[in-house]
């Protein structure tokens, strides 16, 4: 059993786990590249789309939904793949859920950014 960190000595290995996360993902994950490289389009786009703060950190913050979703579905897919090869409904099952989890994200942020757009524009 580990031991337990807490204070300063918690943060770091926290920050250490979140970076090997993060490479992972990057590494193995083909998605999660396609929506960062996305995203360091959409960022500046949504600082000058934005004619308010209010505007720009939602824009952001909907940018980042996909990111991070992106990354729990791609832990859901690790897990039900490491439990084991074999097809079974309940794995399949998670999987199209985290699929899912996905898509609705990506709609949210077309539909936010259209209607932002839709309000600069009009």
């Amino acid at each position: 059993m580990k031991p337990s960190h807490s204070g300063f000595t918690r943060l770091v290995h926290a920050t250490r786990y979140s970076a090997h996360g993060l490479r992972a993902a990057w590494r193995h994950e083909s998605a999660f590249r396609q929506e960062c490289a996305a995203a360091a389009v959409l960022v500046p786009c949504a600082l000058w789309l934005a004619e308010t703060g209010t505007q720009a950190a939602l824009l952001i913050a909907v940018t980042g939904l996909v990111l991070v979703v992106e990354l729990l579905n791609s832990a859901v897919e690790a897990v039900v793949d490491r439990i084991g090869p074999e097809r079974h409904e309940l794995a399949g099952r998670a999987k199209d859920m985290g699929s899912a989890a996905v898509c609705v994200s990506l709609v949210l942020l077309v539909a936010t950014w259209a209607l932002v757009a839709w309000d600069r524009f009009t």
